[in-house]
């Protein structure tokens, strides 16, 4: 075990099916919110938005909504949102959607509080890395869904476009101060994005598990979030009404967040922000799922040792003498668990990546995500970034 280490997760998480209400009478950071939402028509479709702005009302909170935000956020916007914050004098920022809405939700809270542009405070990449010296405005975070665990970690991940950098950036101020997460709002999902979702989640348990910053609290949670969403996953992907493994998946998910404050993703997460910021199409589920299997195969084969307990989580049995044999057990449970939500058949053909762009994703990988780079378990050289990009193929 670890004997050096710091905790530090300063959110108040209020869980369960049916906690939406209690909006209406939790105390809230403030009295008027700019209220971020999707550029998408489900928010409305649902009835969250409504819900949500009812609960507010009841609370003598006033608000203004911003819903341009894309499925892969954008820094344009990131501007645009804080500008609208600024202008309306909002003292707290709701973000209530997916992954992408509560991270833009976040870095909005950061620009409406400092001078500049959002790359300024953004570490790596083209970043300047500047501190955050004013603070950020309060956040609180709904999550629509069961994936990111942003509502639990202080990461925003927003891509600049003109230079194709899809970079995950978050201080002190960034984490939420309140995440209302009921699993009732996560019954809409389709079962095509239950299951990228989950396996987000279950990538940064397995990431986090694995990175060299692991501590006691993150690796108890990450085991607990890898077994929760082996076991329940296929279950909502099969039927999204199934309240309990739902409630299991945002748990899960939630978990995984903190699993992310605590330890760290690793260059999984790296090598998959490469393709999606060229291919801003491909969701960040599917491009980590693409990824999974020749990552982890090359992983298990350099740094077999940990990947044993986490086969232990999926329930695979352990076979092999050796801890190489052993790390194997991890990889199987993998492609039957890809089976069994029914993305076995997701190439990364399909979404239009083409071999010939596989130094450019590789260099981009290293350059703007490189701080996950550094707590690898093993270091990845360039020639072997490349090698992992090509047997996906």
């Amino acid at each position: 075990m670890k004997s050096n280490f710091t905790y530090f997760m300063p959110t108040e998480i209020v869980f369960g099916p049916g906690t939406l209400k209690k909006l209406a009478s939790l105390q809230l950071p403030g009295k008027k919110a700019l209220l971020v939402i999707g550029s998408g028509n489900s928010m409305r479709k649902h009835g969250y938005l409504d819900r949500v702005t009812n609960y507010l009302k009841q609370n003598g909170v006033d608000y203004v909504v911003y819903d341009k935000i894309l499925p892969n956020p954008i820094a344009d916007h990131v501007a645009e949102g804080a500008k609208l914050a600024k202008e309306n004098e909002c003292d707290f920022v709701i973000g209530l959607g997916g992954g992408s809405t509560i991270d833009s939700s976040k870095a909005i809270a950061v620009m409406a509080k400092n001078p500049g542009d959002y790359w300024d405070y953004v570490s790596g990449g083209s970043g300047k890395g500047m501190e955050v010296k004013n603070g950020a405005l309060p956040i609180v975070a709904i999550p629509t869904t069961a994936g990111t665990g942003t509502e639990s970690d202080p990461w925003a991940v927003v891509t600049k476009t003109e230079t194709n950098e899809k970079i995950g950036f978050g201080c002190k101020y960034t984490y939420p101060t309140l995440s209302i997460v009921d699993p009732e709002l996560m019954v809409s999902i389709p079962p095509k994005f239950t299951a990228y979702q989950g396996m987000d989640a279950f990538f940064h348990s397995v990431e986090g598990y694995l990175a060299t910053v692991n501590q006691p609290g993150s690796d108890v949670l990450a085991l607990q979030s890898i077994s929760l969403i082996t076991e329940n996953l296929p279950k909502a992907v099969e039927d999204g009404n199934n309240i309990e493994a739902r409630t299991a998946l945002a748990w899960a998910s939630t978990a995984a967040g903190i699993v992310e404050s605590l330890s760290s993703c690793i260059s999984h997460h790296s090598m998959e922000h490469a393709l999606s910021a060229y291919h801003p199409d491909i969701p960040h589920g599917a491009g980590l799922i693409m990824l999974s299997v020749s990552y982890f195969s090359f992983m298990a084969s350099k740094v077999p040792d940990r990947f044993v307990d986490i086969a232990k989580a999926m329930g695979e049995e352990i076979n092999g003498a050796t801890k190489e044999e052993q790390a194997i057990s991890f990889i199987k449970g993998l492609k039957k668990l890809i089976k069994n939500i029914g993305m076995e058949d997701l190439s990364l053909s399909g979404f239009g990546v083409k071999e010939d762009e596989i130094e450019k994703l590789s260099r981009n990988a290293m350059d703007t995500m490189g701080g996950l780079f550094q707590v690898d378990p093993y270091k990845l050289s360039l020639e072997e970034v490349m090698s992992i990009y090509k047997n996906c193929f």
